[in-house]
């Protein structure tokens, strides 16, 4: 069917999607990629907003947007976002090597993760807010991204924890721990992902800031552990989570001791899973597990049916090496790193998303964040 017949109109963009407003993060030249910085997307067009080294992962809450710099002694930046653009607050440490994950926990804290030095670092939002504004005030600028007059966040309102210093099976991949995630759980703790442990640490997170462990859930030997979600909601909620080096989704929930238990898993695709990484996953509005492939360049979809985990079909991606996606009314927005390029993938009826039916120009695009209006 042609771009005219699937009432496109001529330059394939859909229609429905005129007013769509994202952000999107990148890696950059010092991480071998093609962008510079944070981009904002309207419609089909996207625009550098921020200059700044690997942003490749972002977090939105309200009128603030936080970005990690995904490098060696890595931080985080937080942006004030008004009117497409974005005006640089302050940075602090991120506590460690790669930082590769950024979320405003419901405490007050935000969790960074970092994967090289595999730790999780908690910053006082209140601190970082009432730090930078104290500087502003005094005198009446805050620094640009990457200027000297930069506002640091003071060390008093960062805490770090380090994960344990374990090996897995897959020499290459997991010679120590690699915080890859972190989620909120129902009962007001943080769950780490640990791809390099084969395990999710369970931290109670305080906007003092503070960290404490809570409790260890161990995985199988390789799994790989990347990114998770909740299936369902509330305390009978099920934990979904990847596993980046085994190919397998897995559904985990607490047993009477508090422990993730895995109830059910299955292979996201058939054959060895060679150079194939799990990459993100989320839970969409039917209940249902979609999950993105590297190497085969694959969009996985799962039924959850009876306490299991069922593929019910897989699409491709529309490009190369999807790394992140984003699902928004009738379509999912997959970011494949390699093809420096967001591809809109039309979803059917069934959760499986239809071949691209457009292609939004990105340097190397590593997340997307939907800005709602």
């Amino acid at each position: 069917m042609s771009g005219a017949a699937a009432g496109l109109p001529a330059d394939g963009f859909p229609q429905d999607l005129a007013d769509l407003h994202l952000l999107v993060g990148s890696y950059t030249a010092t991480g071998g990629g093609n962008a510079t910085g944070i981009s904002v997307v309207h419609g089909s067009t996207a625009t550098t907003v921020a200059v700044i080294d690997d942003p490749s992962f972002l977090a939105l809450s309200g009128d603030r947007v936080y970005a990690v710099s995904e490098t060696a002694d890595g931080s985080v930046s937080a942006f004030r976002y008004a009117g497409g653009s974005l005006e640089h607050r302050w940075d602090a440490d991120a506590g460690g090597d790669a930082p590769c994950h950024v979320r405003v926990d419901p405490s007050g804290a935000l969790v960074v993760t970092n994967y090289v030095s595999g730790t999780v670092t908690a910053v006082s939002l209140e601190a970082a807010e009432s730090h930078a504004a104290s500087v502003s005030a005094s005198d009446g600028v805050v620094g640009a991204h990457g200027s000297r007059d930069r506002v640091v966040v003071p060390d008093t309102a960062v805490v770090t924890g380090v994960l344990p210093d374990v090996e897995g099976p897959v020499e290459d991949r997991q010679e120590g721990p690699h915080a890859h995630q972190s989620i909120a759980t129902p009962d007001g703790t943080v769950l780490v992902a640990d791809l390099g442990g084969d395990a999710l640490h369970e931290f109670r997170v305080s906007a003092d800031p503070a960290i404490d462990l809570v409790r260890v859930h161990h995985l199988g030997p390789g799994v790989g552990p990347r990114h998770m979600a909740w299936l369902g909601t509330g305390a009978d909620a099920d934990l979904v989570v990847a596993g980046e080096l085994d190919g397998r989704v897995y559904r985990l929930r607490r047993d009477e001791s508090g422990t993730l238990q895995p109830i059910a898993s299955t292979p996201a695709f058939e054959g060895e899973v060679g150079e194939s990484l799990l990459s993100h996953v989320e839970v969409d509005r039917a209940g249902r597990v979609v999950v993105a492939v590297r190497g085969r360049d694959l969009v996985v979809v799962l039924d959850t049916a009876d306490d299991g985990l069922t593929v019910v079909g897989s699409a491709s991606c529309g490009g190369v090496w999807p790394r992140h996606f984003a699902q928004v009314p009738g379509y999912l927005l997959v970011a494949n790193q390699m093809s420096d390029a967001i591809a809109v993938l039309p979803v059917g009826a069934d959760g499986v998303p239809g071949e691209s039916v457009a292609q939004i120009a990105v340097g190397s695009p590593a997340c997307i964040v939907p800005v709602l209006s």
